[in-house]
């Protein structure tokens, strides 16, 4: 089965990407939201993931990879949430930012333009490309 793409998004004050890096493993944990939180339970090991530093920067600026899949959050003190494990696989060379997202016709319908505040989303395969080649990064 091929693996998909998603989005995360998190505010560099709070959890930023070089954070990450040097945990070399993040529990996604906290999403309070319905949408999401369905999101993070279809994500699979082993797809990849766009890490988006939202509020300050506002800008895809890594690659991260699902290490474990959907399990209860620990953080939850009720309700029905769900975390993963993320882990990093490559920092883009260069960020690509909501503006030049807005700005490529190729991006109208990503979720990041339509459904901006969603923290957890999917990302179509031509999408994750075209935020790799804006970012001059391969995998």
């Amino acid at each position: 089965m091929a693996a998909s793409y998603w989005l995360v998004k998190s505010e560099p004050s709070a959890y930023s990407w070089d954070a990450f890096v040097k945990e070399k493993r993040g529990m996604w944990d906290g999403v309070r939201n319905y949408g999401a939180r369905n999101n993070l339970r279809a994500m699979k090991k082993g797809d990849l993931v766009l890490f988006y530093h939202s509020v300050d920067g506002k800008e895809v600026v890594g690659v991260a990879k699902v290490a474990a899949e959907a399990y209860p959050d620990p953080t939850a003190k009720k309700g029905d949430w769900s975390v993963v494990d993320l882990v990093p696989v490559k920092k883009l060379a260069q960020p690509v930012t909501l503006a030049d997202v807005k700005a490529d016709p190729k991006f109208e319908d990503m979720m990041l333009v339509k459904r901006a505040r969603l923290s957890v989303q999917p990302v179509s395969s031509v999408h994750f490309k075209r935020v790799l080649k804006l970012g001059k990064t391969k995998l």
